[in-house]
């Protein structure tokens, strides 16, 4: 269903409390909505599918039910965070349409102030770099410690699948690309209040770990809203909302992602909190309520072509 734009900005009223305008300039690629003070817009590099081969867990009847065709929906997406203060960038993707999605917002990569990473492969850093220059000369680079010290580890590169190699030595590209602007970090426990002023103001870092070891989701905050930028806690949204068990062939430790989804899912749901990732499809926004007959379902924001800057 395609909504109207006046149905579509009151759907985003409901769910932010403000409310977006159209951007006829990036339809599908940019969509802009508010969280209190903060504007954040999803960033989309393109829709695409994903084969049902590299799911964990997933029994037929799962598979029959959610992906009869073998295949799911899915996103690259980034985020930027937007203030009177700041520009924030969450994630970078590969870099394909990453600048010019910034530029239908009006941003050079010189006004990003900071750049938060949900961990380091390749589809959330490949942006990050121009050849072996940073891409963004004026933002610092923050890092959760666990994440840095895995990929940065020769032993940890030396223990893995020799195709999957070349993501520890992507990493340390990045990194040493943003030497002296590197700042490392340690993730809060999900529900607790922060820790310290480690990121920039109204963010804060929720420790999620699984997919990746020091993988991180960030909560924003301001005038009462919430979002939660979630990273690759869900890859099959169709298949991993109602069934959280079931986990992906590239989760570093699957085990732990599954327990970390199942925590995330019933912990925004029980408080109501719009969330945001990098591979659900677009808007790449929506609300996770618990289900009748499964764990639970996702309602996106919108079904929508274009909107906002």
């Amino acid at each position: 269903m395609k909504y109207t734009l006046s149905l579509l900005l009151m759907l985003l009223f409901v769910a932010t409390g403000k409310l977006a305008a159209q951007e006829p300039s990036s339809p599908q690629d940019v969509i802009t909505f508010e969280v209190g003070a903060m504007r954040i817009s999803a960033l989309s590099e393109g829709q695409q599918s994903g084969g049902t081969s590299v799911l964990l867990g997933a029994t037929p009847a799962m598979l029959q039910k959610y992906a009869p065709d073998g295949s799911y929906p899915s996103a690259v997406n980034a985020f930027m965070v937007r203030s009177a203060t700041q520009n924030v960038l969450i994630d970078a993707g590969f870099g394909r349409k990453l600048f010019d999605n910034l530029q239908a917002l009006g941003l050079a990569a010189e006004q990003v102030n900071a750049v938060l990473l949900t961990h380091m492969h390749g589809d959330h850093i490949g942006g990050l770099l121009r050849g072996d220059t940073a891409a963004f000369p004026n933002a610092t680079l923050y890092i959760a410690q666990a994440e840095h010290d895995y990929w940065t580890s020769d032993k940890a590169m030396q223990a893995a699948p020799e195709n999957r190699r070349g993501s520890f030595r992507q990493a340390c590209k990045v990194v040493a690309a943003y030497k002296g602007r590197l700042r490392l970090f340690t993730p809060d426990k999900l529900g607790e209040a922060p820790s310290a002023d480690l990121l920039p103001a109204g963010i804060q870092p929720i420790a999620a770990y699984g997919h990746t070891p020091g993988h991180t989701a960030y909560l924003l905050q301001s005038e009462g809203s919430r979002l939660l930028v979630w990273g690759d806690l869900t890859h099959a949204m169709p298949i991993q909302v109602p069934h959280p068990e079931v986990s992906v062939t590239y989760d570093v430790d699957p085990q732990q992602a599954a327990a970390t989804r199942r925590q995330v899912l019933e912990y925004v749901a029980k408080n109501k909190i719009p969330v945001g990732g990098m591979h659900i499809a677009f808007p790449a926004i929506g609300n996770l309520k618990v289900g009748t007959e499964e764990a639970y379902t996702f309602d996106p924001f919108c079904d929508c072509l274009a909107v906002n800057n």
